[in-house]
């Protein structure tokens, strides 16, 4: 491993620990040459190469940061922290690659992402389900928040747990 600050790639290992749920490794390393200690993270290479197909056909591989960042901007000034949004994202990604495919429509990527947003908070639901089902008509989307209100109004609070 190369020291980002001297770039000699002499160095020893000083801790591991496992991180992320036994999914990488933490390593603190320290530069046999200039001393300065650094962390590095080791992963599994996920066995098969995603590709999403686009809706006007081009194939891009799959990227998580792209799901972060449409659901935290579906989040933004909301009550949703990043350990919620991170847990989403590889929830997600579970889902995608225990498919085991090799390719997958973005349209079900959104799909997956959109009933895991309505679980966690209804405005970023909404605020994503806009953008994303590129509605056109202001009733569209006023149906959609009228059956998110009644699944709201029929379900307990989420801090409230049930009595029996």
């Amino acid at each position: 491993m190369r020291c980002p600050f001297c770039d000699i790639d002499k160095d020893k290992v000083i801790d591991s620990r496992a991180t992320d749920g036994g999914r990488s490794i933490r390593r603190r390393r320290q530069c046999l040459s200039c001393n300065k200690r650094f962390t590095t993270y080791e992963t599994v290479e996920e066995k098969v190469s995603l590709l999403v197909v686009k809706k006007d056909g081009s194939r891009v591989p799959y990227a998580k940061d792209k799901v972060v960042a449409g659901v935290e901007k579906a989040a933004y000034k909301r009550p949703v922290s990043a350990a919620q949004i991170t847990a989403l994202s590889e929830s997600v990604e579970e889902d995608l690659f225990r498919r085991g495919e090799k390719e997958i429509a973005s349209t079900e990527i959104g799909l997956i992402v959109l009933n895991k947003l309505r679980a966690l908070d209804h405005v970023a639901y909404m605020r994503f389900a806009s953008v994303y089902m590129d509605v056109d008509k202001v009733d569209d989307l006023l149906d959609e928040m009228k059956q998110v209100k009644e699944e709201a109004d029929s379900a307990p609070p989420r801090e409230q747990g049930k009595l029996f």
